[in-house]
């Protein structure tokens, strides 16, 4: 009878099976890679929330903290003169600011979006073309476009009345009725191809195969963009139109480079944010800024809070339906 021998220099050098317990302590130790970004993220998001939030129940006066006041900073938002007039007529600057980025940004980056998906020549360039100003520092641009925007030597009105456009000329920043308006062309030129790339993205996730199955049932130009192309590309539509909304409302870099911290001329071009620096910072509300700047600063994060849930369930609900 013969045995199987083992070599005991062999058998020392076989894997041991792994400790279960070591195996435990392994997998908890992944989670503190995420310590940092949670240090990070409620020191510099939750705590300052939390701190506005409680800022805004209490009266200031400079950096001293008085009594506790409950809802009377808010009041005095919705109710008294002159933060009432303000704070409508820089949301309704934020409104306006979100429906011609709508029109100016997506609607043209998705129609470019479904052309660069077509078979054409040279798409990879259009996207790195489109892409590049996303590149730039937003007060890079503002200071640049306030340059070509010049009424007495801007390149844009130099090129018109070269062309002999001159009576299209005039001072787009310069002007209450177009200020605004060239504002929001300039910030939709900026975000253009970041757009361009997010709906290219929900483009290509759309199966070559719907396409002509819906061919084949005789389907074809609008009525497949409308019935096919649009509801698909709903993720992508729905994640540029929250991202729109909010950068809307957050806006303030661009209108500050290009218009200062009043959002001139006369007011024409403020927004919510502009109005927060100057209510936080400033001297609009007579030595009582932190009360009146945090209360602002809740409402802000209120309305973007509800109306970007209220655009998920929507688009959702959208989603469903097809």
């Amino acid at each position: 009878m013969t045995g199987t021998t083992i070599d005991p220099a062999k058998d020392a050098r076989l894997p041991k099976p792994p400790v279960k317990k070591n195996r435990g302590m392994r997998r908890h130790m992944v989670h503190l890679f995420l310590l940092p970004a949670l240090i990070f993220y409620v020191g510099f998001m939750i705590y300052p929330i939390f701190q506005a939030l409680l800022n805004s129940f209490f009266s200031w006066k400079g950096l001293v903290r008085g009594d506790f006041i409950g809802l009377e900073n808010f009041v005095r938002l919705f109710t008294e003169t002159p933060f009432k007039e303000t704070f409508f007529r820089a949301l309704g600057h934020n409104v306006l600011f979100f429906i011609g980025t709508v029109l100016c940004k997506l609607v043209v980056a998705f129609i470019l979006a479904m052309l660069i998906n077509s078979k054409i020549r040279g798409k990879e360039l259009f996207k790195t073309l489109f892409f590049v100003p996303k590149l730039l520092s937003v007060i890079v641009v503002g200071f640049l476009f306030s340059l070509i925007l010049n009424p007495t030597y801007g390149a844009l009105n130099t090129l018109l009345e070269a062309i002999g456009l001159g009576d299209l000329a005039k001072p787009w920043l310069g002007d209450p009725n177009t200020a605004l308006y060239t504002i929001i062309v300039v910030n939709s030129w900026y975000g253009f191809g970041f757009a361009v790339l997010i709906f290219l993205v929900g483009l290509q996730a759309i199966s070559p195969e719907v396409y002509e199955a819906a061919r084949i049932d005789g389907a074809s130009g609008s009525k497949m963009v409308w019935s096919i192309t649009i509801p698909l590309a709903m993720p992508s539509i729905m994640i540029m139109s929250i991202l729109t909304f909010i950068g809307a409302f957050e806006t303030f870099e661009l209108i500050y480079a290009m218009q200062g911290s009043s959002g001139g001329p006369y007011f024409s071009t403020d927004v919510l944010g502009l109005y927060f620096y100057r209510l936080a910072f400033g001297s609009v509300s007579g030595g009582e800024s932190i009360g009146l700047g945090s209360a602002l600063a809740v409402i802000l994060l209120l309305l973007i809070s509800g109306a970007t849930a209220f655009s998920m369930f929507f688009f959702k609900s959208k989603e469903v339906e097809h």
